[in-house]
């Protein structure tokens, strides 16, 4: 059974500001496309068995289902709605980041 991946708003902020980092900031725009292509294909791979990551060991989040996954040095943050057959990209955040302090910031209403 396939699940539809979805990303929060809050997702494609941080992927887009990600990107405009690397590209405008580190002058390096074809590392931030083959960062963003990566990240694409890896998040697409979430449509079969997105319960393959573990849950992430900070609470709240760990019980409240929230999965993390490495891509590259950054860590991807999901939730997956098993009733709705639903993986949403809560947030996308770089690796040595406070991840404490990058979750706090995730939205309550994870289904923006």
């Amino acid at each position: 059974m396939r699940y539809e991946v979805k990303l929060t708003t809050q997702a494609i902020g941080q992927i887009e500001e990600t990107v405009q980092y690397i590209s405008k900031t580190l002058l390096e725009p074809g590392t931030a496309r083959k960062w963003a292509d990566t990240l694409q294909r890896e998040i697409g791979k979430l449509d079969v068995m997105p319960s393959r990551y573990p849950l992430t060991q900070e609470e709240p989040w760990r019980t409240n289902g929230i999965r993390k996954m490495p891509v590259k040095n950054f860590l991807v943050y999901y939730l997956v709605d098993e009733e709705k057959k639903t993986v949403w990209i809560i947030a996308v955040v770089y690796g040595r980041r406070d991840q404490l302090a990058a979750l706090s910031e995730m939205p309550r209403d994870n289904a923006e």
